[in-house]
């Protein structure tokens, strides 16, 4: 059990690393012509935003950018420590090359941001503020949403890879969910995010 919760983390641990050091990247000044809603600020037939403010191209694309190397930072790592780089499971069918563990980095990114996508798209139609969370019924859905649906996404790139169990697919999600409130609050203390959750 425990060695299965280990590999878990071990297999995406790149990204958390990822995540944190995009959070840090949209929050400072820099390449502020990036720094743009997807949406464009435009309004959907309701009257209200498709994503909303924080979906940025900035944060699109750092996710990706920082999703490929951090995964070859941490391909670099396992290396030197084999018996951690025996428990990712990508290492189970792909090389631990750098050209590798680019491109699953870079998918990993890409599918971590691309799952966040449709949360805000319900979130706007429901007028919960962007970067804020619910203060209604639907609180305790979108905590849970917030934090787990980046984590789906990086599930179904894992899925799609590796052969993995459905105790697996799983145990990412809801390891992850519980891992990225500890991270969040992490955050919110080192004053890189604006909420707690």
């Amino acid at each position: 059990m425990l060695e299965t919760i280990l590999s878990l983390y071990v297999t995406l641990m790149s990204v958390i690393f990822a995540g944190v050091a995009n959070m840090a990247f949209c929050k400072y000044p820099t390449y502020q012509r990036l720094n743009i809603p997807m949406d464009a600020g435009r309004l959907l037939s309701d009257g209200k935003r498709l994503f909303g403010q924080n979906k940025t191209w900035k944060g699109f694309i750092g996710m990706i950018l920082f999703g490929g190397l951090s995964q070859i930072v941490w391909g670099l790592i396992l290396k030197t420590i084999p018996s951690l780089e025996s428990l990712n499971l990508f290492y189970d069918v792909y090389a631990n090359s750098i050209l590798t563990n680019l491109w699953i980095g870079l998918l990993l990114g890409l599918a971590y941001i691309v799952f966040e996508l449709p949360n805000s798209f319900m979130k706007r139609r429901l007028e919960i503020m962007p970067g804020k969370p619910a203060n209604n019924q639907w609180k305790w859905f979108f905590i849970f949403i917030d934090q787990a649906d980046s984590l789906l996404g990086c599930a179904l790139i894992v899925a799609v890879l590796v052969p993995i169990s459905w105790t697996q697919f799983f145990g990412f999600i809801i390891l992850g969910a519980g891992t990225h409130i500890v991270i969040n609050q992490l955050l919110y203390f080192l004053k890189l995010r604006k909420n707690p959750f």
